[in-house]
């Protein structure tokens, strides 16, 4: 289903350290992918224009993929007019259960993250890097990058935020195209670039709350991160 020249593709621009993603032709991507008709009556993902069309095409390759598996999506939730945008691990099952992103000790902590900059969920927007929980594998691998990559991405274009914040390993590997621990990535503003956007959007890595859960002395990294978002938030020019 997926093209070795892609695979080797991917590799390339990650040897060569390129620290934001090009996203001229992984935006075609979803072509490759499936080649079979849609039920729907778009042809190619750059169509779509609405997030409820985009779950429509995102519901078709799931149910391709996993054949004779049932997968539900969940492929967002909160302020669609929001300027900011988070982005989390892939879909896991307490997600998958209750139909939407950070659930539990997870969601709990995140609100607290969010109360702790004067955000709440209804003024951000909140995604996964995978909208259907599959494996639940610690790291991607790059085949499921280059099949979650046209959907995130045509998310990201259709809310075109100011600031995405990305939460967690899984999700700065994607959009960044880096190998890097958070550790290297965080404290640092990147772009955000893709050929249906009139201009970069400002990305920031910081840990998810998860692995804060589980490692809880890098809450206090987790605040550098969160302040440096504020002070982006607040000013004259977001």
């Amino acid at each position: 289903m997926l093209e070795t020249s892609n695979i080797t593709y991917l590799k390339y621009i990650k040897s060569i350290g390129v620290s934001s993603f090009l996203q001229n032709k992984p935006n075609n991507f979803f072509q490759n992918i499936e080649k079979k008709k849609l039920n729907s009556n778009f042809k190619n993902i750059n169509e779509v224009t609405e997030l409820k069309d985009l779950e429509i095409l995102i519901k078709e390759f799931v149910a391709k993929k996993f054949q004779n598996k049932s997968k539900k999506i969940v492929i967002g939730s909160g302020n669609t007019e929001s300027k900011i945008m988070l982005i989390g691990d892939p879909l896991n099952e307490e997600e998958e259960k209750m139909q939407r992103p950070f659930v539990n000790k997870n969601g709990e902590l995140l609100d607290k993250m969010l109360q702790a900059i004067n955000l709440t969920r209804k003024n951000i927007y909140l995604s996964n890097i995978i909208h259907w929980n599959d494996k639940n594998n610690e790291y991607l691998s790059n085949e499921e990058i280059i099949e979650c990559l046209p959907f995130i991405q045509r998310q990201i274009e259709i809310i075109n935020p100011t600031i995405i914040v990305l939460l967690g390993l899984n999700a700065a590997k994607s959009i960044l195209n880096s190998n890097s621990d958070i550790s290297k990535m965080r404290e640092k503003w990147y772009d955000y670039q893709s050929i249906n956007l009139k201009k970069p959007i400002k990305c920031i890595v910081t840990y998810h709350p998860s692995y804060l859960i589980q490692h809880p002395n890098n809450k206090k990294f987790s605040w550098e991160d969160l302040k440096k978002i504020k002070k982006k938030i607040n000013d004259k020019n977001f």
